[in-house]
């Protein structure tokens, strides 16, 4: 049975996410992370694409994604690959990195990104086992830069396009914004 043909949409964000192969772990350590940076570093200098919200958790990451200039698939296969590269190289192993193609849903409307930026802050605090006992406190997301309103230190990271999009009861600061990441996610 073939794969379903991604469809591609220039203007519309995409939650992007890559888990490691049998969930096993793909950010050992703050080198790991510094390279996945890198590698959107590069992917970016490729085919310039903005990112409004990430997480990198330990065996999977998370990304808000928009490619207005070539589809998704082209981006997501450079930093899949690089990164697969660099650890394969780094840990000395073999096969697949990912336990399949990257996931992506694409996100409409207001509403639809506030949701799944929320979803994607979140997760550090949400997980089975969380790795941070407050969000802003994880350093491997970009909750951090929206609840200290901190300039991006990426140049695909745009920090002006979330908070805006609140509205009652919250007023578009930074601060509302943080307020709403907070709220637990509904069932």
């Amino acid at each position: 049975m073939s794969r379903k043909r991604r469809v591609w949409n220039p203007i519309l964000f995409e939650h992007a996410t890559t888990r490691g192969n049998n969930r096993r772990t793909i950010f050992h350590d703050p080198s790991d992370y510094r390279a996945f940076f890198r590698v959107l570093n590069y992917a970016h200098e490729q085919y310039p694409f903005t990112i409004i919200a990430y997480c990198l958790m330990t065996n999977h990451y998370h990304l808000l994604i928009r490619s207005p200039e070539v589809p998704l698939g082209k981006v997501m296969a450079i930093i899949n690959r690089r990164y697969g590269d660099y650890y394969r190289a780094k840990y000395g192993v073999t096969g697949y990195l990912y336990e399949g193609r990257y996931y992506a849903e694409k996100v409409d409307g207001p509403a639809g990104i506030l949701t799944v930026s929320r979803y994607i802050h979140r997760n550090p605090i949400a997980a089975a086992k969380p790795l941070a006992a407050k969000m802003e406190d994880y350093p491997y997301s970009s909750f951090y830069y929206y609840a200290n309103a901190v300039s991006s230190p990426y140049p695909y990271l745009e920090l002006g396009h979330i908070v805006p999009l609140l509205t009652q009861p919250y007023e578009p600061t930074h601060e509302s914004y943080r307020i709403y990441c907070e709220e637990p996610l509904p069932d």
